[in-house]
């Protein structure tokens, strides 16, 4: 069993490190589109990911068109805010592909207006804030889905 997680354009290096951690952990594949909010060569995403970070399978793309244009065809799903259904109703399965937001603003609305039928959103019980950490969500998900494969 294992995930793809996608980060399009992740901002923060020790979310993303962390989010590298989740993936060695949880045997899925992370794949990270560019444009980055720091260099990967970054000590603080080193640091989150501590020494795991050479065992993990990583695929980066210049851009959300390359992205696609080598995954074409594959499932995916979208984490966002916007979302009207769920993370428990996603239809997991193997080699899905979940798809989260950068930081600041989550998706673009290109994205999450092309993709409203694969779009699940994680609840929240407070007026007071408007998302999640990232590597949190991430977590959420990718466990919720391993829980529901085993």
């Amino acid at each position: 069993m294992a995930y793809n997680i996608v980060l399009m354009e992740p901002e923060i290096p020790t979310n993303t490190g962390n989010i590298g951690r989740l993936s060695l952990a949880s045997g899925s594949k992370l794949h990270l589109v560019k444009p980055f909010g720091f260099e990967i060569t970054d000590a603080r995403l080193k640091r989150a990911g501590l020494d795991y970070w050479q065992h993990l399978e990583v695929h980066i793309y210049e851009n959300t068109a390359e992205f696609y244009a080598k995954n074409a065809g594959k499932k995916m799903v979208y984490l966002s805010s916007h979302g009207q259904k769920t993370y428990d109703e996603i239809p997991y399965e193997d080699e899905l592909f979940l798809v989260f937001g950068k930081e600041s603003v989550g998706l673009s609305e290109e994205i999450v207006e092309n993709n409203k039928e694969h779009l699940y959103t994680i609840p929240m019980f407070s007026e007071h804030i408007r998302s999640l950490n990232l590597a949190n969500a991430v977590s959420i998900v990718v466990y919720e889905g391993i829980r529901r494969l085993k």
